[in-house]
């Protein structure tokens, strides 16, 4: 016996009524319910409620700093020379970040104050 046999999914992109009745706290969401990039807002609304206990209000920003944009991470010049040509021929627009800078650097804050309180010796 095949599914097709069986299964009859006769209401494209709806929920049939057998469907509903047998779910329960069923939800859709996105910003527009046609939202083209359906994951990152999967993403978004899991942190979120990661960071729920369900009584007290949220703080969490509604979108990181890369938003609905990829994101790109040449290591090389050569890399970086590969994804401005890959840009041009694909018509995207891209912004340097860095400014061409491939540098990585240092926190500011690397070796002036240590994460783990510093020992003080035995109790006597």
């Amino acid at each position: 016996m095949r599914a097709s046999e069986f299964l009859i999914e006769k209401q494209v992109g709806k929920i049939s009524k057998r469907q509903q009745q047998s779910t329960r706290g069923l939800h859709i969401f996105s910003k527009s319910i046609d939202s083209y990039d359906r994951l990152y807002d999967l993403n978004r609304l899991m942190m979120a409620v990661a960071s729920s206990d369900g009584v007290n209000p949220i703080e969490i920003d509604s979108e990181s700093w890369a938003g609905k944009h990829n994101t790109s991470h040449p290591y090389t010049k050569e890399e970086q020379d590969m994804l401005k040509l890959a840009y041009k021929a694909a018509n995207l627009e891209y912004k340097d970040l860095n400014n061409g800078d491939l540098n990585s650097k240092e926190l500011e804050s690397t070796n002036k104050h240590s994460p783990v309180t510093g020992f003080k010796g035995y109790a006597r």
